[in-house]
């Protein structure tokens, strides 16, 4: 069995939900064959997100981390290629925070590629039906602060452990009210299925484009 740790987000920005959580939770609830996974919520803010992080993979000691955000007006899964060091919010955070272009991790490097088969992951994802890209920027908001925290500590301190970040579009419900892309909970959980099953059984990344001309 490979253990994976997946993570999802609060609510953030004035929603009432986060369909990284809703999807996390259930993709967690029902892994694919092989896998144990557990599933923790994050919060939204700055430095906490990863100390929460960490202490979940202190308790469950995974061999592969899965952190998953939402990305509001993407129309699909986005598996993301690198983490940048730093934070520069737009919006604050859910204590108020605004930093504005601050490193993550002090006198670190200025960047770590993800150790997850992006590329295969979202072949994985499109073979199942569902809409699936490489992105190569997670943002300078939380979830790009915790892809970076994570790929710091295993970098640094978690030998054996891969991980990775993917950002899922809104949620039907969220919606409603405006002219955005949007994919139910339970096909994003799909996708997480299929890309934890993916990333445990493949080391070596596919060679084919994932780039982007802007």
């Amino acid at each position: 069995m490979t253990r994976v740790l997946l993570t999802g987000f609060a609510p953030f920005d004035g929603e009432t939900v986060n369909p990284s959580w809703q999807a996390v939770r259930a993709a967690a609830a029902e892994p694919p064959p092989g896998i144990e996974a557990s599933a923790v919520e994050l919060p939204c803010v700055y430095g906490a997100s990863v100390a929460v992080l960490r202490a979940a993979i202190d308790e469950t000691r995974p061999e592969i981390v899965l952190c998953v955000g939402q990305a509001g007006g993407r129309p699909d899964i986005t598996v993301e290629r690198v983490a940048l060091n730093v934070d520069d919010a737009r919006i604050p955070d859910a204590t108020g925070a605004e930093p504005v272009d601050e490193p993550v991790v002090p006198g670190g490097p200025a960047a770590y590629f993800s150790t997850l088969p992006i590329k295969a992951c979202v072949e994985a994802v499109r073979a199942a039906g569902l809409p699936a890209s490489v992105s190569n920027t997670a943002g300078t908001f939380v979830c790009n602060h915790v892809f970076y925290g994570l790929a710091h500590l295993i970098a640094t301190e978690l030998t054996g452990v891969r991980g990775g970040f993917v950002h899922v579009p809104y949620a039907p419900e969220q919606v409603t009210d405006r002219a955005q892309p949007s994919l139910p909970v339970d096909a994003v959980a799909r996708a997480l299925r299929e890309i934890t099953a993916t990333a445990a059984r493949t080391r070596t990344d596919l060679r084919i484009a994932g780039g982007a001309t802007h």
